[in-house]
């Protein structure tokens, strides 16, 4: 297939181009800035720069392209810096999944596109009510706390546009295995803490394996929601302690609810005690997909954890290097 990435230099794209490369996809990779497009075409694809929120140069990038299918990665998380509002964070990502996806799918429409897969989220998303743990059937919150409004509107915009025009919408779970992962830095200076109980659930998915998945519902994926997340949804005072663990920081510190939503607003208070998880049986039973890491237990020791000391002369046990 002829395949058009949006977003291509970003976390996913940069990891699924070339798995569509070597799997014998033609790719025509694209990314707002021009300072990236060497990097996409060393990946494998054509590359160019195209801005998303610019209807008519994604109408005439699609249709001098040609593609067989169009893979919306775009987002505009990188260094990001979040603040007690997650809308005000994420307020250009939301314009991404709302105008960018509209022009993405008109243009696919007018150049006769078969396949479109789009880039969702998991967390923060399901009704909190009942279960801890979510299939794509079940119902969204419908009450949003303060703060995330509009990008929870603008997922479910994706999500039901997406899917209305016959494509397919991937909600991702917390993104790990890259060397900038934003929970890198808060956890090692103890700035993440377990909010009251710590029970709000999250669903976690190495980038390499949300790659895998995306590669999968390209090629044999039905029109629809598929949550692509491991198999260990778990609560914050779970999963916390042994990512601190494996970065070789001091235990998260625990605070209050009252405390938390002072100095870190309603979100944070929300994702700490009451979010829910997602389940991945959909996406293993009908895209044949299985995670690397089944568990974020053996993906945060794999990702972070220091590297083996050998002595000189010794082989190194992580990297299979001799260091002399």
């Amino acid at each position: 297939m002829r395949v058009f990435v949006a977003g291509a230099s970003g976390a996913i794209g940069t990891r699924l181009v070339p798995q569509l490369v070597e799997r014998g996809h033609e790719v025509i990779g694209t990314s707002r800035s021009p300072s990236n497009v060497e990097r996409v075409r060393a990946l494998g694809a054509q590359a160019m720069t195209l801005d998303l929120l610019d209807p008519r140069a994604v109408r005439e990038a699609v249709l001098a392209a040609e593609p067989d299918a169009i893979v919306h990665q775009a987002t505009a998380l990188a260094d990001v810096k979040f603040s007690r509002s997650l809308d005000r964070s994420f307020g250009p990502t939301n314009r991404l999944r709302i105008e960018g996806t509209d022009a993405l799918l008109a243009a696919a429409r007018e150049a006769g596109v078969g396949r479109f897969v789009a880039q969702s989220f998991a967390s923060m998303r399901y009704a909190r009510e009942g279960g801890m743990v979510k299939t794509e059937e079940a119902p969204l919150d419908e009450a949003p706390v303060s703060g995330t409004h509009a990008s929870v509107a603008a997922m479910r915009y994706l999500d039901e546009t997406v899917a209305a025009a016959g494509g397919i919408a991937l909600r991702y779970g917390l993104f790990y295995g890259a060397s900038n992962d934003g929970l890198i830095e808060p956890v090692q200076k103890r700035q993440f803490p377990i909010v009251g109980d710590g029970g709000g659930f999250a669903s976690f998915i190495h980038l390499d394996d949300a790659v895998a998945a995306t590669v999968l519902a390209l090629e044999r994926g039905r029109n629809g929601i598929y949550n692509v997340v491991d198999d260990d949804p778990a609560p914050v005072r779970e999963w916390l302690p042994v990512l601190a663990s494996a970065l070789g920081a001091g235990p998260p510190r625990r605070v209050p609810r009252w405390l938390a939503r002072l100095v870190a607003g309603s979100a944070a208070v929300m994702m700490g005690t009451d979010s829910r998880g997602a389940a991945n049986a959909k996406a293993r039973a009908e895209l044949g997909w299985t995670p690397r890491f089944a568990s974020w237990r053996q993906g945060f020791a794999a990702v972070y954890a220091p590297p083996v000391r050998a002595e000189e002369g010794e082989w190194a046990g992580r990297t299979g290097v001799p260091l002399s």
